[in-house]
């Protein structure tokens, strides 16, 4: 689960003035009600949702897009397009290091992995992963790229382990272009099999690379897998008549392969064609394999299923009411394939922390409500966690939220942004918080100028 996120130097968000980073903080507040909303476990409590409010372009988006950033870049490695990414509301932003760090919590131990990067370069400076608790924090690795120095805590230094270690950090000393945590997750699998203490890398990196999810507006969240068992068919349906869609059950129909390939467009279409032969390729190796490919786009949700005997093709399509009538994901409103996009997130079974850029996106005010409630209520009994960010002002209502699940982004007179609790101001719960928002109360509200008063028009 996430406890903590850090960055400074990218896009909007700059350094504050005390020379320290901008936090986005999952940390249970000292709020007493709705602990139902929270997640104990031994000395840490926290949060299992957070919305983030602000007006446009106040930087909401981009605290999203730096969590992506580093996830992307943890698996993928640097990637050219964020060479411009530095704040820019100062020159010499862009000869200065971009920061980014997280800390998680993972099978009861709290773990905080970062790194900084010299964006304009496309560089690496430093690297790092610590093992925290509230007395000390304990030194996993760190590197220090630029004075080819590094260091690994003690338990990883002993005997064949430590021998390992060492070659595989001591290689990359002076790489710059490389994460250490990256290189221990590619062709490591041995190491893992003879020594099970090494797991923390294995771990930290699977948790942002499968735990962590990041989506922005016209997106799909998930994979859509949950469309794909059975056995979810009754949960699913059930949820999509409570928010009001319409549809009351779906089902898988056997289609046409140029059915699939009409609703593609050409890049898309190659790159399907590739897959498959790929896929049968391997198959070929394996007598008793199958395995099968999710295709999603607006016109439809389509499975292709290969196995030794060939392929089969199938569309989703949902009924409404008692009419027999089928309609494709295409023919379904904005507002019901958000929904639909939404679903696995309040009926996922993994321990996974989504988040959700603009989570309003299509729905009616009532309908955002509805889905936070609905989450609240799944996640009482589940190690899963939801930050969107949103305009939506009826979700800052203290009877759905506690005061330490809502942030505001507000960028300054100098275009940095700035991201802060409402745990901050200490407001009573029997204020009218949506209304002192748009008032400006808490900032993250926008403000117009005047430029052509309609008075002076008419």
């Amino acid at each position: 689960m996430l406890i903590r996120f850090n960055v400074k130097n990218f896009r909007s968000f700059g350094t504050r003035e005390d020379g320290k980073s901008e936090e986005f903080s999952m940390i249970a507040g000292k709020v007493r009600r709705d602990t139902e909303h929270i997640h104990e476990d031994k000395n840490i409590r926290l949060l299992k949702f957070a919305a983030v409010f602000g007006a446009n372009a106040s930087g909401k988006s981009n605290l999203v897009k730096a969590m992506e950033f580093m996830q992307s870049t943890v698996i993928m490695g640097i990637q050219n397009k964020y060479m411009d990414s530095y704040c820019k509301t100062e020159e010499r932003n862009r000869e200065k290091t971009s920061y980014f760090e997280m800390e998680m919590l993972l099978d009861g131990k709290c773990y905080a992995y970062g790194f900084e990067i010299l964006l304009s370069q496309s560089r690496f400076v430093s690297e790092w992963l610590f093992e925290t608790s509230q007395n000390s924090d304990d030194l996993v690795f760190s590197r220090d790229i630029e004075k080819g120095e590094w260091q690994v805590g003690n338990q990883y230094q002993r005997g064949d382990l430590g021998n390992r270690i060492k070659v595989y950090i001591s290689d990359i000393a002076k790489d710059s272009t490389a994460l250490f945590l990256t290189v221990m997750n590619r062709n490591k699998q041995t190491l893992y099999d003879e020594f099970s203490e090494a797991a923390v890398f294995l771990k930290v990196y699977h948790w942002i690379e499968r735990n962590l999810s990041v989506s922005f507006p016209n997106q799909q969240l998930t994979d859509n897998k949950i469309y794909m068992n059975n056995e979810n068919i009754k949960d699913v349906c059930e949820l999509l008549q409570e928010f009001g869609t319409g549809i009351t059950n779906y089902e898988h129909v056997e289609i046409d392969y140029e059915k699939i390939l009409s609703s593609l467009d050409i890049v898309t279409r190659t790159q399907l064609g590739n897959m498959i032969e790929s896929t049968k390729r391997d198959i070929s190796q394996h007598a008793a394999a199958k395995s099968n490919i999710i295709i999603r786009n607006r016109n439809g949700l389509f499975t292709i299923d290969i196995d030794k005997t060939g392929e089969k093709y199938r569309a989703l399509e949902f009924k409404h009411g008692e009419s027999s009538a089928q309609y494709s994901l295409g023919e379904e409103s904005d507002g019901t394939v958000r929904i639909l996009d939404l679903m696995e997130v309040l009926l996922s079974k993994e321990s996974r922390t989504f988040v959700i850029d603009e989570l309003d996106r299509c729905l009616h005010p009532n309908l955002t409500y509805k889905f936070v409630e609905k989450f609240l209520k799944y996640a009482e009994r589940k190690k899963i966690q939801l930050v969107v960010t949103t305009h939506e002002a009826r979700l800052l209502d203290f009877d759905l939220l506690r005061r330490d699940e809502i942030w505001f982004v507000n960028k300054n007179n100098n275009g940095k942004s700035d991201i802060y609790s409402l745990e901050e101001f200490n407001e009573r719960f029997d204020k009218k918080i949506d209304k002192a928002y748009l008032d400006g109360r808490y900032g993250g509200v926008p403000i117009f100028n005047e430029v052509f008063p309609v008075e002076k028009m008419v």
